[in-house]
């Protein structure tokens, strides 16, 4: 996908000087066994540094202070092998602006029953220093992330490696920037939003450009790019000429390779990570981009139809979140009413996310009504199957709100030979008439990010982060 900078995690542990300087040694040793068989064993998707021990209040403010300034720190974990008074640690956790997340755990798993005295008392009360640790984390509203349990456990494993997913996407969410190619569809009210909001809120940058910049852009591509990313098609993709002829249907597929390096190129010049395409705004444009733009999202790329800003910057920061596995744009398109079988069918005009095909893509040209151009080319698949999320952004004119519906993703049963798009079904949770009613009601959009490899829970923990109201239907 689309590379972000290297990342790491720092890892601080709390005690204090009453104990003595034998028992401080035992901490860091401990603490250093801790972190090298995490790093070692490769669970967590980035690596933790062990920093001094946090024993004071002025090196805990200046271990925060430096983690703030470091760009490559994404977060810091927190483990209190000993009782740490939480006075010491106001000041630096006031001034941490990376996630936060309080590993409450102990480096034995099993009380020494036979041998246990009240050195290993002192040494190993995390469950003394838990509680005044997350008393000041709770009075100061820092809003972090708790994980309990043993430090070996594969849950706990799982747990920290979830919220390190979320804080990275975190961090990387102040560096989306989003190309807007042309306005919003006219008349539709859910696509618009307060850019300005969105960026003190989010971080999120949207600049517009007149459709005309970006075919300069696409002017300048060369046959020979365009021969040469067509090759690569031939490799990844099958090929169905339905009744055009052969070089009839090759010339439209060619101009979508030249879009596809023409926007790759525009963005990469600009630094932008996400982009908007509108029907309506094609001035000089041949087709309505489809294949160049599933071929972005497959790269990493956010996206939305429409000119909708603030999905296709929500879709590249879950894109993030997610390493770009199974998340993707997505519309809700039509329902399936047969009682016991209902459903909604999800795609799009042509922009359906290849990160979500169950099967090789196979590109199809077609008519397409909208946007008044040539037959343009897309992929065309099948959905993947799998437990997910589906996630909308709604500005609410005084702020902004989330709605996340828990979805339950099955293959197609049933051919569509003549539908020309992707398409992905699902099915909302807790069921049909409740799920669906609920997110009309709460205002849930037609545009939305799926993701069938994410969970509520990392949604939710980035809108805490960002102050951000959500709405869970489960």
């Amino acid at each position: 996908m689309l590379a972000i900078s290297k990342k790491e995690f720092w890892f601080v542990v709390g005690s204090q000087h009453l104990y003595g300087e034998e028992a401080l040694a035992q901490v860091k040793k401990n603490a250093e066994t801790i972190v090298t068989a995490l790093n070692d064993h490769q669970t967590l998707p980035y690596p933790i540094v062990l920093k001094e021990l946090a024993v004071t209040a002025d090196t805990i403010t200046s271990i925060m202070k430096e983690a703030n300034y470091q760009e490559q720190v994404a977060g810091v974990i927190t483990w209190m092998h000993t009782f740490s008074p939480a006075k010491m640690w106001i000041r630096g956790t006031q001034l941490l602006q990376k996630p936060l997340l309080h590993l409450a755990t102990q480096f034995n798993e099993s009380i020494p029953w036979e041998t246990i005295d009240m050195d290993f008392m002192n040494l190993n009360q995390a469950a003394h220093g838990d509680r005044e640790y997350g008393f000041i984390n709770a009075r100061l509203n820092k809003k972090n992330e708790i994980v309990v349990g043993h430090w070996q456990s594969e849950d706990v494993q799982r747990q920290i490696s979830d919220w390190m997913h979320v804080a990275v996407a975190y961090n990387e969410s102040f560096s989306i920037k989003v190309a807007r190619f042309g306005d919003n569809m006219r008349n539709v009210a859910v696509t618009e939003g307060d850019k300005v909001e969105a960026q003190i809120q989010f971080g999120w940058v949207v600049d517009y450009y007149g459709i005309g910049d970006l075919v300069k852009v696409i002017d300048e591509v060369t046959d020979e790019e365009v021969a040469s990313l067509f090759e690569e098609y031939k490799q990844l993709y099958d090929f169905d000429y339905a009744d055009y002829d052969h070089d009839t249907w090759e010339a439209h597929v060619k101009v979508q390779a030249k879009q596809e390096i023409g926007i790759r190129r525009f963005l990469e010049a600009g630094n932008y990570n996400a982009f908007t395409t509108n029907f309506e705004d094609l001035y000089g444009m041949q087709q309505l981009p489809g294949l160049a733009v599933q071929r972005l999202m497959a790269e990493g790329y956010g996206f939305a139809g429409e000119g909708d800003w603030k999905t296709a910057a929500l879709d590249r920061m879950l894109k993030i979140m997610a390493q770009n596995k199974d998340t993707g744009f997505m519309e809700d398109y039509t329902y399936e009413l047969t009682p016991g079988k209902e459903a909604i069918l999800q795609s799009h005009m042509m922009e359906v996310d290849p990160t979500l095909a169950v099967n090789r893509p196979k590109i199809v040209v077609s008519p397409l009504s909208m946007g008044d151009r040539e037959d343009p080319a897309r992929l065309v698949f099948d959905g993947k199957a799998g437990d997910g999320v589906v996630v909308s952004m709604a500005d609410f004119g005084t702020h902004y709100k989330l709605l996340i519906n828990e979805v339950e993703a099955f293959e197609p049963t049933e051919e569509a030979p003549h539908l020309p798009v992707a398409r992905v079904l699902w099915k909302v949770k807790p069921n049909f008439h409740e799920g669906v009613g609920a997110w009309i009601r709460t205002g849930g959009g037609h545009h939305t990010v799926v993701s069938l490899h994410l969970t509520t829970e990392q949604i939710q923990t980035w809108a805490r982060l960002v102050d951000l109201e959500d709405i869970v239907i489960k």
